[in-house]
């Protein structure tokens, strides 16, 4: 498939595929910090091509990236854990020169890898934004764990089966999003792409011991802002776990967002909820 969004970067031996968004990043840097967007499991730049589009609108500088193995990147080292893809991340953003600060935003399982980064970085974080995130404390429960167990075979089965060219006749059912264009159809062609399917599932196999490194790292410093985002607006007990994180910020903006699902969130539809949680972020002093 013909890269049509983004660039390749060599990180020191290997490649990962970068989509920058928004004014050029001198001009950025002096008006509000970038706006980091880690994708969840199976995610990747794609997943986050409206929530940028519209980010660039009101000015704001975005950067979305494939993760190893994932899109168009190339493979890394195992285990796809949460230091492994932090170290990535890093490399990166050395090669690429996109300074700090940054405001993160992670959606699902990337709230472990967002967390994880705030504490190794915390002087290059302005803030964050947490979209239908999950959380360590999430596994600490018998619902996390049982979700866990459950989604790490799924996404084997599902790894085997676009590696196998099963899924290839109902790759049109890839995005459930409701992205368009190019990254509709890059979430199309990822959703039965076989190597994509495989590093993607490597990461879900680690998502306890991703969660674990997170929880050893530490919360967030309570003197920055935290935002959260949910998928509607129905009590569950997961709400209270998912919102934690910005009741014990010091500033913090909570939003359940009526009618939005896990991954409609990112879409068309619901994406502006995502993008006043990051201007609202961007607004504290």
């Amino acid at each position: 498939m013909k890269i049509e969004r983004g660039r390749m970067v060599d990180i020191g031996g290997r490649r990962l595929r970068m989509v920058a968004a928004g004014p050029p990043a001198d001009e950025a840097q002096a008006k509000t910090p970038t706006v980091l967007l880690e994708a969840g499991a199976f995610g990747f730049s794609a997943d986050w091509s409206v929530v940028q589009e519209k980010l660039a609108a009101q000015g704001v500088r975005s950067l979305a990236y494939d993760r190893a193995g994932m899109g168009r990147s190339e493979r890394g080292p195992s285990p796809r854990d949460g230091h492994s893809i932090l170290e990535d991340l890093e490399k990166l953003l050395t090669a690429t020169g996109e300074a700090p600060p940054y405001i993160l935003v992670g959606h699902s399982m990337a709230g472990l890898r967002v967390q994880l980064f705030a504490a190794r970085h915390a002087d290059w974080v302005r803030g964050v934004v947490l979209v239908d995130a999950s959380t360590p404390e999430a596994t600490d429960h018998g619902f996390g764990r049982n979700f866990v167990r459950v989604f790490v075979a799924v996404s084997h089965l599902a790894a085997a089966a676009a590696s196998a060219w099963l899924i290839k006749p109902f790759a049109r059912m890839g995005d459930s999003i409701g992205l368009s264009g190019d990254a509709k159809r890059e979430k199309q062609w990822a959703y039965a792409h076989g190597p994509h399917g495989r590093a993607a599932a490597a990461e879900v196999h680690n998502w306890m011991t991703a969660a674990d490194q997170a929880r050893a790292a530490g919360g967030y410093d309570p003197q920055i802002p935290v935002a959260v985002v949910t998928a509607g607006d129905a009590p569950h007990p997961f709400k209270h776990i998912q919102t934690a994180p910005a009741k014990a910020a010091a500033r913090n903006y909570v939003k359940h967002v009526a009618g939005a699902k896990h991954a409609t969130l990112l879409g068309h539809r619901f994406a502006d909820e995502i993008v006043q949680a990051v201007l609202w972020v961007r607004d504290q002093k």
